[in-house]
């Protein structure tokens, strides 16, 4: 028996991927014997499967069930078939397609996203490149490079050029901050190289008032630390940004403060203080609930009234901040705020006509489940987007791998996100290759700037932001934090690799494919690739070869995925007898009417 289903292809689920609730999905699956029965089952999450008889339609020669979705949440389906009295069931395979098992234990279901409504799209966002800086080691602008905010129980080093150190007494913990001296006026300084790069929006790391050099363990957030500068100066970037037609995101971090914070001090100074209640004392005032454990970050009780009303009230955080023209925020930790944060957050923001709300999420935000609950990252009233973290596995991992087997497997994960995903919170993803929490992509790539070139080119080729961390593009190095965070090397850069992302800007900017286009891939064989993206009238192919050896592509030797069987012929044809050398890549454009 053949069975024939695939997810991607509206002859048989239509319409594709996430839905939107009290909307209808069609399913059909094609079946080259006579059956007895073919049954769909759904399942919402925590709910009892429900069966779904699909019945035979003699013009499609399919087998076809309609129902219609009415509440949002996360859905999984297969089929069941019975023949000769004996059931069989499919399950997903790769890319969408259907694959036929002998029984239904530890079935690999299909997902189905319902959403409630649309995330807002934001043309600045949507159509721009994000570049994410960490303030303390991007420039400088001061007259003469003199550091202001100096702060206790710190060091600062004697050049750009040395390596971010951590000075840790014996049980881990850091003891002595090191800083750069990067500053916000050192920001609107470079405003011209990021505008020259193509650049549209600023992404920067926590800039309120900290004890560490990354400033995620916040000790007043009502103040800019004074070694960044002060609040004219952050007025001073958002107007030359928005002079420059320009944009910046903030980062916000609200799940937890800095055990020097004002907040904290208060609490264990004095068991009547009003802040007491915001945190989860296990033994006054020694033990603490903290951020995974670090003593250093003292966790929030995120369903303190008062304090929620400090983050997202009238006179609250959000509206100070927002209020200067800031034109996003990017959530810290996310995944631990609780929902009803987030969608306030989210009411606040929209109140201050603020439209870009990223939360950290590192995996699949359509099925992010928090101790065993379903977390509904988009449903389309909390986050806008998240940070794409599984776009840089998808790159790093397939720029690494040996195998054909597990770059079509690499391929797959990546085209199920895309599946899961509302197309316009997809569009929202902030799609990165590296940030201050990972290492460097020069680093995971060996140095090899051909390679990293690539990344970059497979970054701008996936639906979603690209976002740039800054010094990638110029070749900076570095291993797991703090390596990763070193300052960057100006005069020093890789003018190779700039030319390539400045290339890649403009390349996203005159083609809208790159932005709302559809998406497909290509394989050849182990480290020769493609991905596709195309719509009614374009077509826009990148291939790359990452091994060493110069190939010659033939169309009879390339598999597509995700592809309309009505444009493999048109790209076959483009890619036939294409000569890559070792550690390349190319562009093809086609024009052409799809069906």
């Amino acid at each position: 028996m053949k069975v024939t289903y695939n997810s991607w292809q509206k002859e048989y689920k239509n319409p594709f991927g996430a839905i939107q609730a009290n909307s209808a999905v069609k399913w059909s699956i094609a079946i080259d014997e006579p059956v007895q029965e073919v049954i769909l089952w759904l399942t919402k999450h925590n709910e009892s499967p429900v069966a779904y008889p699909m019945n035979y339609d003699e013009q499609t020669k399919k087998y076809e069930t309609q129902v219609k979705i009415g509440s949002s949440g996360l859905y999984n389906y297969y089929f069941a078939i019975k023949q000769n009295d004996q059931m069989q069931y499919v399950d997903q395979g790769l890319f969408g397609q259907g694959n036929l098992i002998q029984d239904n234990h530890d079935l690999n279901q299909f997902q189905l996203t319902c959403y409630d409504r649309k995330v807002p799209r934001v043309d600045w966002y949507e159509q721009g490149v994000v570049y994410q800086i960490f303030p303390d080691r991007f420039a400088n602008g001061n007259p003469h490079g003199e550091i202001t905010g100096r702060k206790k129980n710190s060091f600062i080093y004697a050049t750009q050029e040395d390596d971010p150190y951590y000075i840790k007494n014996t049980r881990g913990e850091i003891i002595r901050w090191d800083f750069f001296g990067g500053n916000l006026a050192g920001i609107r300084q470079k405003i011209p190289y990021l505008k020259k790069l193509g650049v549209t929006t600023i992404y920067l790391n926590p800039i309120f008032l900290a004890i560490s050099n990354h400033r995620y363990d916040t000790a007043d957030f009502m103040k800019i630390d004074p070694m960044l500068g002060t609040e004219k100066d952050l007025r001073d970037l958002i107007h030359a940004l928005h002079q420059n037609h320009m944009h910046l995101i903030l980062d916000g971090v609200f799940n937890h403060v800095g055990q020097d914070s004002i907040y904290f001090k208060a609490a264990i100074k004095d068991k009547n203080s009003h802040y007491y209640s915001w945190f989860n004392f296990i033994d006054y005032p020694e033990k603490y609930q903290s951020w995974w454990g670090v003593s250093s970050l003292p966790e929030v009780n995120k369903s303190n009234p008062e304090y929620q009303d400090f983050i997202y009230g009238e006179n609250g955080v959000l509206a100070k901040w927002t209020g200067m023209q800031v034109d996003g925020w990017r959530l810290d930790v996310a995944d631990e705020l609780p929902m009803d944060f987030l969608r306030n957050i989210r009411t606040r923001l929209m109140k201050e006509n603020c439209q870009v709300m990223i939360g950290e999420v590192w995996e699949d935000a359509s099925n992010k489940l928090v101790n065993s609950k379903f977390r509904p990252y988009v449903a389309g009233d909390n986050l806008t987007g998240v940070m794409n973290y599984p776009v840089r596995n998808f790159v790093t991992n397939l720029l690494t791998t040996d195998e054909d087997a597990a770059e079509i497997s690499i391929m797959s994960k990546l085209a199920s996100l895309i599946e899961h995903y509302p197309s316009n919170f997809l569009r929202n993803c902030l799609n990165n290759i590296g940030t201050h929490d990972t290492v460097r992509i020069k680093t995971v790539l060996h140095d090899n700037e051909k390679l990293v070139a690539i990344a970059f080119g497979l970054m701008f080729m996936l639906p979603g932001v690209p976002c740039i961390y800054y010094g990638d593009e110029a070749g900076l190095i570095g291993k797991k934090d703090p390596d990763n965070r070193r300052f960057f090397p100006w005069g020093h850069e890789s003018q190779s690799l700039i030319n390539k992302v400045s290339a890649w800007v403009k390349l996203r900017k005159q083609n809208k494919i790159l932005v709302t286009g559809k998406i497909a891939f290509m394989h050849f064989n182990v480290g020769v690739n493609a991905i596709i993206r195309y719509d009614e009238k374009n077509i826009l192919i990148y291939c790359f070869n990452r091994t060493d050896q110069d190939i010659v592509l033939t169309k009879d030797n390339l598999k597509f995925y995700c592809l309309p069987d009505s444009l493999v012929s048109v790209v076959s044809s483009a890619l036939d007898q294409v000569q890559l050398a070792a550690q390349s890549d190319l562009i093809k454009r086609k024009r052409i009417a799809v069906k």
